[in-house]
């Protein structure tokens, strides 16, 4: 069997960085990790080959080259995906769908072969029993949870690592929490599933005796949301990183409260994380309420971030706007919010209601449901009637993207957090990041309009006064300053 998997384009987005990685030499971000690991599923004596659209491109020749097509998706690429379906269906080559979208919505796919939805632990191998029997069925779909100790090393391969920014590994699936407007609990469960320690520091070797050293992804979408087993990780994770003088610089997604956790925070740090998103949502306490945001209630939201930026942890926030509970002036405490925390990469987004979420549950019952949601709650879409008035949000929206994007809105908030962080330890110097430096010192303070050079060079000699020891993170941030703006020019 000749197997061609392939992760579709991820559009112009918050997410893709694109505008970033030019500065870096890069070609994509992220890598297709739950592809990696559906290949490390299959028979040993198929033939594989990975195609990662956002890194490379995908030739006629070599979708004929495949006896079957495998795509894996999020709901953002959605677009892409019918592309490759349309192109697969010219050819005659059997195509089969998994991951979130496929999963989400797979009523729309009906021109798919075969549908492995679910976690491919569980799905996939019947499919494959199946498929050596020659008695196939359309759909595979099955809701049980499955163990993830058992989830093999991903195919590392099958995909060049230099032409990415960051590898990623999982630890966790599943969210204690259940959030209205998230679909996590609805794909993978509430009760957070972890790994071993012992596997996870495989997933470690592997990518280090492979030659990967600098940035790592570790995708869960509540990484502390079993502590005591996390905390555990940790201790063993110290030394590994150590013993190798920290060939890896880490960043995940939690939750605000990790700032109540003196001893997880310290642990994290020690360990290489310097960098973690967290879903803050928004500053109004009606609207936490509002979608069952409970944790967020626990604490003065601003001195949590300052916390954890004390910790030698970045913050980079996600907002949300388009809540009922929303008030009118909610666009100008937003604003206030992120240059009060020095949140610098913030990702605020309007609302949308994702199949699965109980928000999308509640607005079906109350008939403001519009169409499938884009998956880029960036892009100033909404698949719902909101009460504030979409038209009024949209406009407020962009006035509010403009302000927090501008240079001198952004390099403030920069300073803002310079003044709060302290890094836990110095990164060593390399070529890409001398590229990385002078590509920032000629685009955004040689080629860039006068007005936004000034802001670049106050910031520039601000950080070369005081913040020396931050350079790095400074510069980081212009980068991303740069991707963020390139964006509101679309």
């Amino acid at each position: 069997m000749k197997a061609l998997l392939i992760y579709p384009l991820i559009p112009d987005t918050f997410w893709n960085f694109r505008h970033v990685l030019k500065f870096i030499r890069k070609k994509a971000a992220h890598v297709p990790l739950g592809l990696l690991t559906v290949a490390a599923m299959m028979p040993k004596d198929w033939e594989i080959k990975l195609v990662d659209m956002n890194a490379q491109h995908l030739s006629d020749a070599t979708i004929q080259w495949a006896d079957m097509v495998f795509i894996g998706a999020m709901i953002i690429q959605k677009e892409s995906v019918q592309q490759i379906i349309s192109r697969c269906r010219k050819m005659e080559r059997v195509v089969v769908g998994g991951g979130p979208l496929f999963t989400s919505f797979p009523e729309v796919f009906e021109d798919v072969d075969h549908l492995i939805l679910n976690e491919a632990e569980i799905t996939l191998p019947p499919f494959l029993k199946d498929l050596q029997s020659g008695n196939l069925n359309r759909i595979y779909q099955n809701e049980e949870r499955p163990n993830i100790t058992m989830t093999p090393l991903p195919r590392w391969d099958l995909i060049d690592i230099n032409t990415y920014a960051s590898m990623a590994v999982q630890y966790s699936r599943g969210c204690p929490y259940n959030c209205e407007f998230c679909d996590i609990v609805y794909l993978n469960g509430r009760e957070p599933r972890v790994k071993s320690n012992e596997q996870m520091l495989k997933e470690f070797d592997s990518l280090y005796n492979i030659g990967w050293r600098g940035s790592l992804f570790i995708v869960d979408d509540n990484f502390i949301g079993n502590r005591l087993q996390v905390k555990t990780l940790l201790r063993k994770l110290i030394p590994w990183q150590a013993a190798r003088n920290f060939p890896f610089t880490l960043y995940t997604q939690a939750t605000v409260n990790l700032a109540l956790d003196e001893e997880l925070m310290q642990l994290m740090t020690a360990a290489g994380f310097d960098s973690i998103f967290l879903g803050i949502e928004t500053p109004e306490k009606d609207c936490l309420l509002e979608c069952g945001k409970y944790q967020n209630l626990q604490i003065d939201i601003v001195e949590a971030v300052k916390t954890i930026q004390r910790h030698g942890m970045e913050v980079t926030g996600g907002f949300i706007i388009g809540f009922d509970s929303d008030p009118p002036d909610i666009f100008e405490r937003q604003i206030k919010f992120l240059q009060d925390s020095g949140i610098v990469r913030a990702m605020i987004g309007l609302l949308h209601a994702p199949p699965g979420s109980r928000l999308y549950k509640r607005l079906k019952k109350e008939g403001r449901l519009l169409e499938i949601t884009s998956g880029d709650n960036c892009d100033g879409s909404m698949n719902f009637i909101p009460k504030m008035g979409y038209d009024f949000i949209r406009k407020e929206y962009h006035h509010l993207l403009n302000n927090i994007y501008s240079p001198r809105q952004y390099y403030l908030r920069v300073l803002e957090f310079l003044n709060t962080y302290v890094p836990a330890r110095r990164h060593p110097v390399t070529v890409l990041g001398i590229v990385a430096f002078l590509n920032i010192i000629l685009h955004l303070g040689i080629l860039d309009n006068w007005r936004n050079s000034v802001y670049f060079w106050k910031l520039m000699i601000k950080t070369l006064i005081f913040h020396r020891r931050s350079m790095r993170e400074a510069v980081t941030l212009m980068m991303f300053g740069y991707h963020f703006r390139k964006l509101l020019k679309k």
